[in-house]
């Protein structure tokens, strides 16, 4: 007991003990100080940022997973595209650190806020800038999206796993056939990502030592860890481990972006791609704020360009014959809700705002086995699946925030969730917004947390972390999904009904859940067979 008691302390020692440095006040002139260091430390995104065209033949808002894909497969397919992207695009240096850490961040890994509270409840602050993460906050729930080019590629932690069929069907209520899915699109995904589990030299390397603890204690639990699937390039891995490349992925560094192109994003892959077809541009610094349909089919943009620092430099009216809406579940559910409402884009129908969940998300934390340190690589080397209530996976993960010792080994829990909520209308300040109830939160969180506990106790962790109240949260998602269902919204391939020439390739159109799994991969793969199934009917 008494050893139980030191390492409760020292839990709860570590895990607040970097706040005091965090709140420090900055002195009035630090915004000009940080200003002129971010110039210094990524140059290139203050470089000049090229207009889009007045008119394009088709326009892609967002360049995450989905409108990524469509970029690429629209500039095969002969249609010239325009991609615009709000946030940078950041380059990628193996010495240089152009993206911040999760211990002590900068405006680099923000977007636009000057405070942030983490999984690790540790209070942030820093200066307001263009960063990559844009943490947006609703009653009852912060969701965790991207602000650059590459989307959510560029802060998600690589993982990228297909769903167990039978639950796939049970949320998705045959509007996608997973069969398609598991023999065309899920295959061509991981071949585009180059997709591979962690190789054995890579997972037997000391930052991945709770890589090896985790796996450990599930099995001592009676379970059987998967190897998941990963995006990660292990070749810079290894130039990590040798000192060939500055420490990143096994570092703690991924939630705000890895400097050394550890992760093989979607700026190496379908967005590079694209471009080199000469058939399509990416246009950084360039928030959507309306988007309308003219009586004659051709739609109508507002654009406001941004430089990094988040002045405005010019606002923009564009057209397209057709537009391709890739902008994230929120970011595409704002923009379909706030025309709707303003009228914009009138024949929109009932269930545009609505199927939006959290895919069951619940950061967990429970003590290791033993006093040897476990280290901070970030790659997600393996999973289980746990039917014994709700079904849902945990997967193996790091600590985000803490870059020491905490004796905790993480995981993230995606707990299927029937809750869903709806995106609203405020004509006040013409924003849109949502509210996620604490019965929802507190479901997902009692399933997962009685997962770990039991894999706690049958593996004699050394540390209660549920004493210290840091075992199981879901005050945030990482993986917001819904709000212009598939099937709903929009048929079963993304044509948003009412609109011809309207599409949904992201996140929005997943009914909220990708039924236990991380969902990067299925939205790319159905963001395949969508624009696919687009180009072959010509609509």
């Amino acid at each position: 007991m008494r050893r139980r008691a030191f390492f409760k302390a020292a839990g709860a020692a570590a895990l607040f003990g970097a706040a005091g440095t965090a709140l420090t006040a900055r002195p009035a002139h630090a915004d000009l100080l940080w200003d002129a260091l971010f110039r210094a430390w990524v140059p290139e995104i203050f470089a000049p940022l090229p207009d889009p065209p007045e008119h394009s033949p088709a326009i892609v808002i967002g360049s995450g997973f989905g409108a990524a894909v469509t970029a690429l497969r629209l500039a095969e397919a002969g249609i010239q595209n325009s991609v615009l992207e709000r946030g940078s695009r950041w380059p990628n240096d193996p010495w240089r650190e152009t993206f911040t850490g999760d211990d002590l961040p900068d405006g680099r890994g923000f977007w636009h806020r000057t405070t942030f509270t983490g999984v690790n409840k540790v209070p942030l602050r820093f200066a307001s800038f263009g960063g990559v993460l844009d943490c947006t906050q609703y009653p009852g729930i912060d969701v965790w999206r991207a602000a650059a080019v590459g989307g959510g590629s560029v802060i998600f932690t690589g993982a990228m796993v297909a769903p167990p069929r039978r639950l796939f069907d049970h949320v998705f209520g045959g509007t996608v056939d997973y069969g398609e899915l598991d023999s065309v699109y899920y295959p061509r995904v991981r071949e585009m990502l180059r997709l591979s589990p962690m190789p054995a030299d890579v997972y037997g390397a000391g930052p991945f030592s709770h890589s090896r603890a985790w796996d450990d204690q599930v099995r001592r639990a009676g379970y059987e860890p998967q190897a998941n699937d990963s995006i990660f390039n292990w070749d810079i891995v290894r130039g990590e481990l040798s000192g060939a490349t500055r420490p990143s992925a096994i570092a703690a560094r991924s939630n705000l972006g890895n400097s050394n192109g550890a992760k093989f994003d979607l700026n190496q892959n379908y967005l590079r791609y694209a471009q080199e077809t000469g058939r399509s541009a990416i246009f950084p610094g360039h928030r959507v704020d309306t988007i309308a349909q003219e009586p004659g089919g051709r739609f109508v943009i507002t654009v406001t360009k941004l430089d990094p620092s988040g002045f405005v430099l010019v606002t923009r009216t564009l057209t397209c014959d057709r537009l391709f809406l890739g902008a994230g579940s929120v970011g595409t559910s704002e923009l379909l809700v706030r025309a709707q409402a303003t009228g914009t884009l009138p024949n929109l129908n009932e269930h545009v705002g609505d199927g939006w969940g959290t895919n069951g998300d619940v950061v967990l934390a429970r003590g290791a086995s033993s006093l040897a340190g476990h280290g901070q690589g970030v790659p997600s080397a393996s999973r289980i699946y746990d039917e014994s209530g709700p079904p849902l996976t945990l997967e193996n993960w790091y600590i985000p925030g803490i870059p020491f010792e905490t004796g905790a080994l993480a995981s993230l829990g995606m707990v299927l969730d029937p809750a869903r909520a709806r995106f609203g209308y405020n004509p006040a300040n013409n924003g849109v917004g949502l509210g996620w109830s604490t019965r929802n939160r507190d479901e997902i969180v009692a399933a997962a947390r009685a997962v770990d506990h039991r894999i706690a106790e049958r593996a004699g962790a050394v540390a209660e972390y549920g004493l210290l109240g840091y075992d199981a949260n879901a005050v945030f998602t990482a993986h917001p999904l819904g709000g212009a269902v598939l099937g709903r919204a929009t048929d079963n391939y993304g044509r948003v009904h009412g609109h011809p020439g309207l599409y949904v390739m992201d996140g929005a159109g997943i009914p909220g859940s990708t039924a236990t799994v991380n969902p990067s991969l299925t939205i790319t793969a159905i963001a395949e067979r969508n624009i696919e199934a687009i180009l072959r009917t010509g609509r």
